[in-house]
């Protein structure tokens, strides 16, 4: 703004000397005074114009930003990894992205991955565009997941998102809608379960997360934040058994940037026994199944959760706990079970790319519940109930800049099976690169 003044002042000076009827030495001293008197008027006046200008510029930048992170803002406050938007590149309107990791795993005799192996961890393309107005189209393409044992390409998310619909009575981010298939808005740790954002490779032991096709309202209320969606349930993914459908929503409060609380609710809805066979919500590495004799026909699972964390520059402490309520309709015995979980998890930054982690998780299941865990779901998803298990992970990681870094864990896993026998043969070593753009 300086140097605009500058050159304007200059180009009024050499106006002034050039211009027709300028007084030349001699002249009135009373005119020349007059004529002076007006240049600085003017000179007062572009001054004020370019301020003018410049505060403008200022707004205007603000509101840019502010608008370039609105899509990011509602999906956190959905609950949802949000897009990478500010990553990838474009085709057109289209907007394309990727992330995942690789890496080597090893774990105990009745663990995932007992001879340790080279994998691809998980490798997804992010896939984002306008529609219409204020309405857009979100996808991902899982290419590889560790849920996944095979090779097989799967749907992830893939919705419409009808974006600022609390415009219709004058307010923003109020109110948004998605239809199609999306998370399931429960708990937080979901929120960072891809390789990129999870600080240790491994997840909590209760790991609560899911897909299912249905309908999301999200929103914010000044510092409060809401999710509540209708979901189908099931784990077919294409195809409901049963009408009565998955509800799940989340409440959260960020009082300032250091601090943020939610509370999370859950019912599954009764979901089919021989059709769905599982829910479309995994728990500890699997989902809930019928633990009721063939005569079950329907199952179900109430959850509840509520979760913690505490911010500070270059680290942060998060603590959630849960309780699961099942139940199913087994006319031969009652299997009702009452199971508690919980997580506390720390990350600290040693330097601007170096940070270590750690994280302890437990659950207790009254009676006993099927736990995979770390262990080989085909062994413990259909083995015997665990009564209690818990979970200690540490680990260090390397980021090289947003998009590249490296990570390195060791977890034990311990846990009390129903008749007594122990899961005490899993524990996990793994190193991964993960990656984003």
């Amino acid at each position: 703004m300086t140097v605009v003044f500058r050159k304007n002042a200059i180009l009024l000076c050499l106006f002034t000397v050039l211009l027709p009827g300028t007084p030349a030495m001699g002249a009135a001293p009373a005119r020349v005074e007059e004529e002076m008197r007006l240049l600085r008027e003017q000179n007062a006046l572009l001054q004020q114009t370019v301020q003018k200008q410049g505060t403008a510029l200022d707004t205007l930048t603000t509101k840019v930003q502010h608008l370039e992170s609105a899509s990011t803002e509602r999906a956190v406050a959905a609950g949802e990894n949000p897009p990478p938007v500010q990553d990838g590149f474009n085709i057109g309107k289209v907007h394309l992205g990727a992330e995942g990791g690789v890496g080597f795993f090893s774990t105990g005799p009745d663990g995932f991955a007992p001879h340790s192996e080279f994998r691809v961890d998980e490798a997804r393309i992010f896939l984002e565009a306008p529609v219409w107005d204020s309405v857009y189209f979100f996808s991902t393409i899982e290419l590889a997941t560790r849920e996944n044992t095979g090779l097989s390409t799967q749907l992830g998310e893939l919705y419409l998102d009808f974006e600022d619909v609390s415009q219709l009575w004058g307010k923003e981010h109020q109110l948004n809608v998605r239809a199609g298939r999306m998370q399931i808005p429960f708990g937080e740790e979901y929120q960072n379960r891809y390789a990129m954002e999870n600080p240790l490779i491994s997840h909590s032991l209760s790991d609560i997360w899911g897909i299912d096709p249905g309908i999301e309202l999200y929103g914010a209320l000044g510092k409060f934040s809401y999710a509540v969606a209708v979901q189908n349930g099931g784990a077919s993914g294409v195809q409901d058994f049963d009408g009565d459908k998955s509800v799940a929503g989340r409440i959260s409060y960020d009082p300032n940037t250091h601090w943020h609380f939610s509370v999370s609710g859950m019912r599954t809805g009764d979901v089919d026994a021989n059709n769905d066979y599982i829910s479309a919500v995994w728990f500890s590495n699997d989902w809930f199944r019928s633990i009721g004799s063939p005569a079950a026909t329907k199952f179900h699972a109430d959850l509840v959760e509520a979760d913690i964390t505490a911010r500070w520059d270059g680290g942060h402490v998060g603590v959630f706990g849960g309780y699961v309520r099942y139940g199913d309709n087994d006319p031969a015995a009652d299997n009702a079970r009452n199971i508690f979980y919980y997580s506390v998890e720390a990350q600290q930054r040693l330097s601007k790319k170096l940070y270590v982690a750690a994280r302890f998780s437990e659950i207790f299941a009254e009676n006993g519940y099927p736990v995979t865990g770390l262990g080989n779901m085909g062994t413990f998803f259909y083995g015997a109930p665990v009564t209690a298990i818990w979970r200690a992970s540490l680990g260090v990681g390397y980021r090289f800049s947003n998009h590249l870094g490296v990570k390195a864990e060791y977890s034990i896993e311990r846990g009390r099976q129903t008749g007594g026998g122990a899961r005490d043969r899993e524990d996990f070593f793994g190193t991964e690169a993960v990656f984003k753009f």
